[in-house]
């Protein structure tokens, strides 16, 4: 059963910018109400308005400014929607930091707060919403895992966890739903160009500026743009896909791990050579 996005409720988390900006744009432009979540509230608003101007109907979007992270938010926030929206069809958990370096270069505190956004921010936004969606005829949960939720590169412990922990959950979620009206689609990018990388929090034991040159390496790996990305995901929903890779990238990493699951960084580690770099970045 397809799902179909014209005149559909989607709340969509981490929309002020990457992906989630573009998917913004790309849903409003095919017909669907919008509720955007981001803790960027001036590049939220941003991101509405152009979204209004793309949108071929009179939808309705709105904007919620508040982190993932606030689990007393999240708890108030279906009825803010309710109010607003009086359903939903659509949860995209888009929203997601990085934090570069080791698992002994980054304190636990930095650890934590990865977790709480990566992860519990996707299940608690997941947890809250079910009864909503639950009442759509047809409805769907969209999760972003990435690559690292499939590998576990060096000096990607923290994101990697948060990413695996998404995938698995997503996974189970999809099984126990299977019998009712919701789907659930994994969405595993590759290098994506957006801003995740730059942003990334560092780790406390890590010289900030060598950081940020192997962070500036890194980015030259990162080669499908966000709203050719934001195209595929877009696709994924309307079809109710239950995975979707992203890039050229995915699809080689994808491979490889299935061939080598347990020696494949052997194989790819001259391919990222930027998360090496950040890695020896000693303070």
């Amino acid at each position: 059963m397809s799902l179909s996005i014209v005149n559909s409720t989607i709340l969509l988390t981490g929309a002020a910018s990457g992906m989630g900006a573009a998917l913004a744009v790309q849903l409003a432009a095919k017909g669907a109400d919008l509720a955007l979540l981001d803790r960027n509230a001036v590049g939220l608003e941003a991101v509405a308005a152009k979204a209004r101007n793309a949108a071929r109907t009179h939808a309705k979007i709105s904007t919620h400014a508040l982190d993932v992270a606030d689990a007393a938010a999240i708890i108030a926030l279906p009825d803010v929607i309710s109010d607003t929206h009086g359903k939903l069809d659509v949860l995209i958990n888009n929203a997601g930091v990085a934090l570069v370096g080791t698992f002994e270069q980054a304190s636990l505190a930095d650890f934590e707060w990865l977790m709480n956004i990566n992860f519990w921010g996707a299940v608690r936004l997941t947890h809250a919403f079910l009864p909503m969606l639950r009442r759509a005829p047809a409805a769907q949960i969209m999760l972003t895992s990435s690559v690292f939720g499939i590998i576990g590169p060096p000096g990607q412990t923290a994101y990697a966890a948060s990413k695996f922990a998404l995938r698995g959950f997503g996974e189970a979620l999809r099984h126990e739903l299977a019998a009712t009206n919701i789907g659930v689609t994994l969405i595993h990018p590759g290098g994506i160009d957006t801003n995740i990388a730059r942003a990334a929090r560092v780790g406390e034991k890590l010289d900030h500026a060598a950081a940020q040159s192997g962070v500036s390496q890194f980015q030259k790996m990162l080669k499908t743009k966000a709203d050719i990305a934001a195209a595929k995901i877009i696709t994924a929903l309307e079809k109710r896909r239950k995975r979707l890779l992203i890039g050229a990238d995915a699809y080689q990493i994808d491979a490889i791990q299935r061939l080598m699951p347990v020696n494949y960084w052997g194989l790819m580690a001259r391919r990222a050579s930027g998360l090496e770099s950040i890695t020896k970045a000693k303070a």
